[in-house]
């Protein structure tokens, strides 16, 4: 009998880390990649930022602090929930995380049974199904389209659900996609779930300020306030703020369910770091002015490698609404051959390739439960990216049908 649990072997890396460690490891050998796998903005987290860290050390906030997160942090999330989303929570409902990732799977430790389902569409986070398993549910994908933004249907989600489901799991703007939920989307969605009152949401709502265009953030909650006693809505300050290796998530609910969450992470992790605790009270509270600079650059990054991709013969995307991911379709390329004689089989086969001969780092899309795509981000410099796009057009060039 090995040491591995049953439950663990049904469970997938990450593709995207995979990608990511693989990029380093031939970095580190001497190969030039420029790593477009993560989704990791490449601004420095603003100073004031850092400040507020140092300072927590200097004033000694080095101890334990009280699983949920520090009172000032709690309440300090509560007001923005209240300031931007119009949702009132009291400080005992919100709850503080190593990342909105674990709060996500604390929230599926605490709720979930053997048999449970947890309905979400695709294309998803790699993480979503993965999280589902290692809390014993059932994960259930619900197909989205291109032709339809990548926005979950009523009627698909109506379909989906059943006398096991326990959540729909709905991110918005969408890693990998970029598809942004409009207040209309949110609103046909609710009217399913008001058919279903045993099933809960799981917004998250990661890239909430990445949102570019004409379109307009909404939430669920907020939306539907009636379903707002079966609503955990999760939010972080890793992307907007610059601040993914702090590692500070927060997420707001009923207060039953958080309090199972505090049980589950009391028996886990404990708190989060204290110090990055106090970057993220100055992270809500303090100065925001550089959160339109960096919705800026980020669009005009998203315009270049939209352009630059639709220009190379078999790739094609959309533009997205939010977040800082292109999902490329490069259906039309596999089947092809490359200079070596290795046929192009799959999108893992084309990331590959293009990792070998381009010296890119990409994802596939079947890490996202969506053959056919790349998903490339362009939380990276303009050079980076016209670079990688070049390389990516020359390396397609090579491919023989």
């Amino acid at each position: 009998m090995g040491i591995l649990s049953s439950k663990l072997a049904a469970v997938k890396p990450s593709q995207t880390k995979a990608m990511t460690a693989l990029a380093a490891s031939l970095r580190a050998e001497g190969r030039s990649i420029i790593t477009l796998s993560q989704g990791e903005p490449d601004f420095d987290t603003p100073p004031n930022i850092c400040k507020a860290a140092t300072d927590a050390i200097a004033a000694g906030h080095t101890k334990y602090t009280a699983v949920a997160g520090i009172a000032p942090l709690r309440e300090a999330v509560a007001d923005k929930f209240r300031r931007e989303n119009g949702l009132t929570f009291s400080a005992d409902q919100v709850t503080v995380g190593c990342g909105a990732k674990q709060l996500l799977f604390n929230a599926l430790v605490a709720s979930l049974d053997e048999g449970s389902e947890v309905v979400f569409p695709t294309p998803c986070w790699v993480s979503y199904p993965e999280m589902v398993k290692l809390a014993g549910g059932t994960p259930i994908a619900i197909e989205t389209h291109v032709a339809d933004g990548f926005i979950l249907k009523p009627e698909a989600l109506r379909a989906a659900l059943g006398p096991r489901t326990k959540w729909l799991m709905l991110n918005s703007p969408s890693n990998p996609t970029g598809a942004v939920y409009s207040r209309a989307d949110l609103a046909a969605l609710a009217d399913v779930l008001r058919d279903f009152p045993d099933v809960w949401v799981l917004s998250d709502d990661i890239y909430e300020h990445l949102v570019y265009g004409e379109a307009a953030f909404a939430t669920m909650a907020e939306v539907a306030p009636d379903l707002a006693g079966r609503v955990l809505t999760v939010n972080g300050v890793s992307k907007s703020y610059a601040m993914t290796g702090w590692r500070v998530g927060y997420a707001a609910g009923p207060l039953e369910l958080v309090k199972a969450m505090n049980t589950v992470q009391g028996q886990s992790t404990s708190h989060t770091c204290s110090i990055a605790q106090y970057a993220a009270l100055e992270a809500l509270t303090g100065d925001q002015s550089f959160l339109p600079d960096f919705r800026t650059a980020f669009r005009a990054r998203r315009d270049l490698v939209v352009d630059l991709l639709n220009g190379i013969d078999g790739l094609s995307c959309r533009t997205p609404d939010g977040a800082f991911y292109v999902f490329a379709a490069c259906d039309a390329l596999l089947g092809r051959m490359a200079p070596s004689g290795r046929r192009i089989a799959t999108d893992m086969d084309f990331a590959m390739y293009l990792m070998e001969e381009a010296g890119v780092a990409v994802v596939p899309g079947s890490g996202f439960l969506a053959d056919g795509f790349i998903r490339i981000s362009y939380a990276s410099s303009e050079e980076d990216l016209r670079h990688a796009c070049s390389a990516i057009g020359a390396a397609v060039a090579k491919l023989a049908a």
